[in-house]
Parts: C-alpha cells; sequence; structure tokens
C-alpha cells in the first residue's frame, strides 16, 4: 500500500524538475509552464472534495483500483501531448486521478487502531518517497531522454501497481449508506463539528505551500545564474529530502505516544531554520542542501502528525476527515505554487524565501494560538 501510494502521488510533482524542458516544447513562457504545477495541484485538490468521500461509500478496493486504471490511460495520453493546452487539461486529470493515495491512506489507518501513528507514518513514508523521488527520477529521465518519457515510464509503474492491489488488497464494509449529496454534506460538517480539524488543516495548508513554492521555483533558481545546473542535477535535490522522509514512521511513533505539541514545535522551528538558510544563503550549493533537508524533515514531522491526530476523531469517518483535512492541504500547496511563481518573477529568490517565511511565522502562531486555547 507504501508503495502504491508513492508511484500514485508522485505523478502530481514529476513536472517540477522538467519546467523548463516544457517551456522550451512548446514556446512558452516560464510561468506558463509553471502552471502545470498548479493546475496538477488544482486537481489533486477537486479530486480529494468529490471522490475520496466515496471511500466511507462505496468499495474501497474497487474505488483505488478504478482510479489507478484511469490513471494510467490519462499518463498514456501526456505522452502525446501537442501543446501547452492539452498538458495543463491532462494535469489537471492526473491530479484528480492520483487521489487513490488519498483513498489508500484512510483505508490503511482503519486497518491498524492500537499503532495508527506507526501504519500512517508507514505509508507516509512511501507518499513522501513517491513524492521526493518524483522528482529525481523525473530530472534523470528528462535529462537523457526526454520529459515524455518520464510519464510513459510511470504509466508503466502505475499499470503495475494497480494489477497487485486488485490482487492482494482486502475488502472493506463501508459504513455511511445515504447518497452522495449526503456524504459530501456530512464531509463539510466535520469542519465546525472538531475544532482540533479546523486547526491542523490551516497549519497542513501554510506547510504544504511553504513545500510547494520552494519545490517549484527551485528549478528556476538552480537553472540560472549562477549554478546552471541541469535537469538531471537539480533532481538530485529531491535524493536530500528522501533521508527526512525515512523519518516518517519515527515521528508517527511519537504521535502514538502522546508527544504532538512537541513535535509540530520541532517541525515548525526546522522550517523556519531551513528558510533563514534559503534566505541569507541563496549562493550556496551547502546551505541549499542543509536547507533541503531541514525544511522536508519539518514537513514530514508536522504532516504525519497532523494526518495521526485527525485520525483519532471519528472511527466511521476517516475519508470524510481525510478530504477536508487534504482539500485545506493541497488548496495550500496550490496557491503555494502560484504565489511563489509571482513572487519569482517579481522579485526572484528573495520575495520567494521571505513568502515562505511569512508562511511559516503563521503556522507558528496559530500552534501557540491553540495551545494557549486549550489550556
Amino acid at each position: 500500500m507504501a508503495v502504491a501510494a508513492g508511484i500514485s502521488v508522485a505523478n502530481i510533482y514529476y513536472n517540477q524538475p522538467i519546467l523548463k524542458d516544457i517551456s522550451t516544447t512548446f514556446g512558452c513562457t516560464e510561468a506558463q509552464a509553471g502552471l502545470t504545477s498548479m493546475l496538477a495541484q488544482i486537481g489533486y485538490g477537486l479530486g480529494l472534495f468529490f471522490i475520496t468521500p466515496l471511500g466511507d461509500k462505496v468499495n474501497k478496493k474497487s474505488l483505488i483500483v478504478n482510479l489507478l486504471a484511469l490513471l494510467f490511460l490519462s499518463l498514456l495520453l501526456m505522452i502525446f501531448a501537442a501543446s501547452i493546452l492539452q498538458v495543463w487539461v491532462l494535469s489537471v486529470l492526473i491530479g484528480i486521478l492520483s487521489v487513490a493515495v488519498q483513498v489508500i491512506l484512510p483505508m490503511a489507518a482503519g486497518l491498524d487502531s492500537v499503532n495508527r501513528g506507526k501504519t500512517v507514518g508507514t505509508i507516509f513514508t512511501g507518499i513522501l518517497i513517491g513524492i521526493l523521488a518524483a522528482r529525481v527520477f523525473s530530472g534523470a529521465i528528462a535529462e537523457w531522454l526526454s520529459w515524455r518519457w518520464v510519464y510513459g515510464f510511470s504509466a508503466g509503474l502505475v499499470l503495475l501497481v494497480t494489477l497487485l492491489l486488485k490482487t492482494y488488497l482486502p475488502e472493506v464494509e463501508t459504513p455511511f449508506k445515504g447518497s452522495y449529496l449526503k456524504l459530501l454534506g456530512s464531509a463539510l460538517s466535520m469542519l465546525p463539528r472538531y475544532p482540533l480539524l479546523r486547526k491542523v488543516a490551516l497549519m497542513g495548508a501554510f506547510q504544504f505551500g511553504i513545500f510547494c513554492s520552494f519545490w517549484t521555483t527551485l528549478t528556476f533558481h538552480l537553472s540560472g545564474a549562477p549554478f546552471r545546473f541541469h535537469t538531471d542535477t537539480i533532481g538530485l535535490f529531491g535524493l536530500v529530502a528522501i533521508a527526512g522522509a525515512l523519518m516518517a514512521p519515527l515521528f508517527g511513533k511519537q504521535s502514538d505516544r502522546g508527544n504532538t505539541n512537541r513535535v509540530q514545535l520541532y517541525a515548525i522551528t526546522m522550517m523556519i531554520a531551513a528558510v533563514l538558510l534559503m534566505l541569507f544563503f541563496d549562493q550556496s550549493v551547502i546551505m541549499l542542501v542543509a536547507a533541503v533537508l531541514l525544511l522536508d524533515i519539518g514537513a514530514q514531522a508536522m504532516q504525519v502528525t497532523n494526518v495521526a491526530l485527525v485520525y483519532t476523531l471519528d472511527e466511521s469517518s476517516h475519508s470524510r476527515i481525510n478530504t477536508i483535512y487534504m482539500t485545506t492541504f493541497f488548496t495550500g500547496g496550490a496557491l503555494g505554487t502560484f504565489v511563489g511563481l509571482l513572487c519569482w518573477q517579481a522579485g526572484g529568490w528573495l520575495w520567494v524565501s521571505l513568502q515562505m517565511l511569512t508562511w511559516a511565522v503563521m503556522i507558528l502562531l496559530i500552534l501557540i494560538g491553540f495551545r494557549s486555547k486549550t489550556r
């Protein structure tokens, strides 16, 4: 399940190291190519809200397998995209169908309630390695073959895990018996019902906004002066971040022990430290590598803790709670990408760094404010 989750979610991020190549292929601007990342995240957000609640109503195994089968077909179409408009449309579609990962995650959380934090951490390790390895894989393939081959290889991987999940996933009964509209209404009712959900969803939105803003604009920063790195070299920065992803189960264990506030505080401290390194040492490769590692560890710690927390709220509504949290989370990611691109155009890496620092401080204020209110 962790491997399948990683292969599925990676499709949203393959585009980030190859934005320059896409821009060259279709003769469009960097900003127009950059919209590919934002549209994939918007598609993912749409899928989160309109599709993932079905995990509480229909057979989860069938839903996962069908989404992955359609994702396979969409990736094949991307290979033959003839214009930037087609790339945009297919990016939205790929984003929508990649939400199979968000049916896998609550399904796994429901299979083991005793070690839920550890289980969520294990699935998140797969997800995060998928997100980060996507950049390495994408950059290397694009450099040696073509950016179109990235989607061809991905199609093969998606087909493989679709067949494996169809064979090995267990059948799980769904608790919700109402209509689809009632299901969506029930999902929306989770927000006013749970203050904790509102808090972690907002924190998650800012956290993922920083994450996406960084990785989208890093491509342009490293491909320009003074670095002038090639696509495959830029993709290697994902290897550094994978080291942070491997720590996700450790944070999940800490969540199981009730140390959530401490983990969240450590997480945002590391993220702020990472952004400060980017801001003051933007011309140093060593400092950028250190910043990537700190940012990723902080982001993983925050995310795993947040998700483990929201899955303690209602055993019968995991998919709907996940819908609200992840929709807000990826909306923040799409907004972070968009604002990051605007900052890049307006003031380069300096403005991008200041934007990320502002969002990190917002997370810290939310965390401190919620803790004070709880006391």
